[in-house]
């Protein structure tokens, strides 16, 4: 089993990037799919997540409506689509799925989680 991110990059703040992670081996469309962030010398955070029928998302606070999280099923894809970015955005950013958690529940990772490799994004001010 595999997640694969990509869409990371340096950006100016005010811009906008999208985050795409493909998950190979299996499919995640029982469970939620969704994505954390690990700045430098802090912890890993959640960002945001999606149902298993895309039907249903959570996020965390700080996105305050910046940030949307989406899935394509047919792809076994999540994307985050981040729109006015900030220079704190900056982080790596982690796709993460859990078979049958609810996107609410994926916010509290188990053990149970896979994760990818991670994605850089540099918001410059």
């Amino acid at each position: 089993v595999q997640l694969q991110a990509s869409g990371g990059g340096l950006v100016q703040a005010g811009g906008s990037l999208r985050l795409s992670c493909a998950a190979s081996g299996r499919t995640f469309s029982t469970g939620a799919m969704g994505w954390f962030r690990q700045a430098p010398g802090e912890e890993r955070a959640f960002v945001a997540a999606v149902s298993g029928s895309g039907g249903a998302t959570y996020y965390a606070d700080f996105v305050n409506g910046r940030f949307t999280i989406s899935r394509d099923n047919a792809k076994n894809t999540v994307y985050l689509q981040m729109n006015t970015l900030k220079p704190e955005d900056t982080a790596v950013y982690y796709c993460t799925a859990r078979p049958w958690a609810s996107a609410q529940a994926l916010a509290v990772p188990t053990r149970d989680n896979y994760w990818g490799q991670g994605t850089q994004v540099t918001v410059s001010s």
